[in-house]
């Protein structure tokens, strides 16, 4: 599967031609399925998102990558366990974030994107 990658970070699947960004990605929100897309870990964004927390946190903990870990922690940070958050912000090489969660939400779909 090929990428480019166009002006604002916006990439294209040229497999489905389909353009993937921050406001796009919001709107799909409005949507009954996720974006088509291969990454995991935005799908877990989209689904948390919904309210679908415990269908955003198995998808995290099936992928073994430090980006997975900051969504996991973020999850954790959401349910209000502050402990495991912290465990998983440590794996992923993070901070506690000083932010709040809608914002935090917003950098890693970003970071995805």
């Amino acid at each position: 599967m090929a990428f480019f990658f166009g002006p604002e970070f916006t990439f294209f699947r040229l497999d489905k031609l389909k353009i993937v960004n921050f406001q796009e990605f919001l709107q799909s929100l409005e949507q009954r399925r996720p974006p088509k897309t291969t990454k995991a870990l935005l799908v877990a964004l989209w689904q948390d998102a919904k309210g679908n927390w415990s269908e955003a946190h198995s998808i995290v903990q099936a992928v073994d990558s430090s980006m997975a870990c900051w969504i996991h922690a973020y999850l954790h940070r959401k349910e209000g366990d502050v402990s495991n958050a912290n465990y998983w912000y440590k794996r992923a090489n993070k901070n506690f974030p000083n932010m709040d969660l809608s914002q935090e939400w917003e950098g890693l779909v970003k970071a995805l994107i």
